[in-house]
């Protein structure tokens, strides 16, 4: 957006941004406008059309659910507020991996599928001209769309069917035990068991696919613990969190500790290098067992995790500007 004073929405301001509207941490978006999402933000904003005098354009710095659910309630504010709800719900299946509504996460699936250069319905040159080409023709594209897919999310039932059965899936063996759930309150942790049989099947999370034994959208639909551990057999998995990257709102969350310390503690009880960690700005930082596993068994590394836990000071704070 060189030289044209711009909103930004769900990302970083440029030179010429006169008004942001982002959770993202650190962003100048107005104190009184702030909430969980980006989208929720914008819609704040609209209450207030003042705020967009001299602004020209609607800009964004990447391509996601929260970002298009933004820019499209900016771009067509009549159609969003009347359907604001389920805009929001959309971005929110998006970002936290959490819909009220299972239309939501479909559609947000389904948002994910035309970023994926395997299995988009768009041209593949869009994929060819690096990450800046890449996002503007996925708005250029989708930003007319999304009524239609607000509206009738079956019309894209391929986009979506793999990996919402996968969902579908994870969550009934949750809620049949098959997936073991339990919940530490006072260390905001949810520690979760997968039968070791299980095989890793596609998924997709924000826009990125991968390939997951439970789908990553099941357990923020089960808790609204922050930070999850998981076990399959002799691989364990801690992770925080994206809620705890963004200015959070609506409630207090636990703030995220330093995984990399807790990393070499595990190393040190194994006797060799076995554990990797992200650094606390990580989108969801993860501390990981390496591919052929741990000595460590379930009880003994859930045992680590609540003792790392229970002490560990604050290492990021997304409310502090950048």
């Amino acid at each position: 957006m060189s030289g044209v004073p711009n909103v930004v929405v769900d990302g970083a301001a440029t030179d010429n941004t006169r008004l942001t509207l982002s959770h993202w941490p650190g962003s100048p978006t107005p104190p009184e406008l702030l909430d969980d999402l980006s989208a929720q933000i914008v819609f704040r904003a609209l209450a207030e059309p003042s705020r967009f005098e001299g602004i020209e354009a609607v800009s964004n710095n990447h391509f996601d659910q929260d970002g298009l659910a933004s820019m499209f309630s900016l771009v067509q504010p009549e159609h969003a507020l009347a359907h604001r709800h389920q805009i929001v719900d959309v971005a929110s299946a998006g970002d936290f991996g959490v819909s009220l509504d299972r239309d939501s996460m479909r559609i947000a699936m389904a948002i994910a599928a035309y970023d994926d250069p395997t299995r988009s319905p768009l041209d593949p040159a869009v994929f060819a001209h690096g990450y800046a080409h890449q996002t503007a023709a996925l708005y250029e594209a989708l930003l007319p769309k999304f009524p239609e897919l607000l509206a009738h999310p079956g019309s894209l039932r391929r986009l979506w069917e793999s990996d919402d059965a996968h969902l579908t899936e994870s969550l009934e063996a949750i809620d049949r035990g098959e997936v073991a759930l339990v919940e530490v309150p006072e260390l905001d942790l949810a520690v979760c068991t997968l039968p070791e049989h299980w095989a890793a099947k596609a998924s997709t999370r924000f826009t990125v696919a991968g390939t997951t034994a439970l789908h990553p959208a099941a357990l923020p639909h089960r808790t609204t613990r922050m930070r999850l551990l998981v076990s399959q057999g002799n691989h364990h998995r801690l992770e925080c969190r994206y809620e705890t990257w963004v200015m959070f709102r609506s409630r207090v969350l636990a703030p995220r500790p330093d995984l990399r310390v807790l990393a070499q503690r595990l190393d040190d009880i194994e006797g060799h290098h076995r554990w990797t960690a992200d650094e606390p700005g990580a989108l969801i930082p993860a501390l990981t067992c390496a591919d052929d596993g741990s000595s460590l068994e379930h009880a003994a590394f859930v045992a680590e995790v609540r003792h790392f836990l229970a002490d560990a000071p604050p290492a990021w704070d997304p409310f502090h500007p950048r």
